[in-house]
């Protein structure tokens, strides 16, 4: 039958709806082939081994995720209570796809400017709105809740460095200044300072492990937390790869389903967000398998000759 690229551009969208059952990737991949916006977004390499909770978690939970690659610790952080003589709030972790949009866009903005300075307001909110966001009401409360999470969390990438030694970021800020103005009215004009600061740790393991992901792959997959982070992955192995890779299923849920009980529930949620992976990266060779996954070296998502890093 062939991919649902070969057939968009060989028959069209309305051909590749009647042929495929879940519309959800025919619509992805329409999005993503039709998107002529080239630009590239950035994370540190860490967080497409190992992410954050897609649902929310108690106010204070700690997260974790332990993978053969990484291990990821995120606390909440706290804030003073409102009523004097209580003990201060927790404000709980960060999660879903506003975080990670969150996320991604400081990363791309210090990489790309080379300074760990951000700025924020307008800019964030145009960069939402170039995702397809409403910039108002219920999806500005949502970015606000998520900024002020990411802002007050401590977080702990343990990833093994040459040698077997321990590297990567201990009990450290995502960023030095909070992202948001201490306002509870959220119509009180705009909730974001003019810029932030990444904290210079979690900056200089961004600038020594970039991973370079397409825009366009991300505003067609943009509400699906599980889908971003399975891009994200893809884009970070499979170009590294020297052989066919098999990863199973309880790897898989490890690493993608902390939040799931059984293997069989991870199973079923996790298939449709890696065709909605593959819709928004054509170059990616994957086999879904009885046992899990097969890998295959694949053409990275962004060519090297588009990387641009100051």
């Amino acid at each position: 039958m062939g991919t649902v690229h070969d057939i968009l551009e060989a028959r069209g969208k309305q051909v590749a709806l009647e042929l495929y059952l879940d519309r959800a990737p025919v619509e992805a991949a329409a999005a993503y082939l039709t998107d002529e916006d080239t630009s590239v977004g950035y994370l540190f390499s860490g967080w497409t081994q190992a992410a954050l909770p897609h649902k929310r978690l108690a106010d204070d939970q700690i997260w974790e995720i332990r993978t053969e690659r990484a291990t990821l610790l995120v606390e909440p952080g706290r804030k003073p209570n409102p009523v004097e003589g209580l003990p201060p709030l927790s404000v709980g972790v960060p999660y879903g796809s506003r975080a990670r949009l969150i996320m991604l866009y400081l990363q791309t903005e210090a990489l790309k400017s080379g300074n760990r300075e951000i700025e924020l307001g307008k800019s964030l909110r145009g960069w939402f709105a170039r995702l397809g966001i409403a910039p108002g009401g219920k999806s500005i409360r949502d970015v606000r809740e998520q900024a002020e999470r990411i802002s007050r969390c401590r977080l702990s990438f343990h990833m093994p460095a040459a040698g077997g030694s321990p590297g990567g970021l201990v009990n450290q800020n995502i960023v030095d200044t909070a992202m948001f103005l201490d306002a509870e009215d959220p119509d009180q004009g705009s909730l974001f300072l003019e810029t932030v600061r990444l904290s210079e740790s979690f900056f200089e393991q961004l600038k020594r492990h970039p991973v370079p992901i397409e825009e366009a792959a991300i505003r067609a997959i943009s509400n699906n937390s599980m889908a971003l982070d399975i891009y994200c992955w893809l884009s970070y192995r499979l170009h590294v790869l020297k052989a066919p890779t098999p990863i199973t299923w309880s790897a898989l849920k490890a690493q993608f389903g902390a939040g799931f009980g059984k293997l069989a529930q991870f199973k079923y949620k996790f298939q449709p967000n890696l065709q909605l992976a593959l819709a928004v990266y054509r170059e990616a060779k994957v086999d879904v398998g009885e046992r899990g996954l097969t890998l295959y070296p694949s053409r990275p998502p962004v060519a090297p000759k588009q990387i641009l890093i100051r």
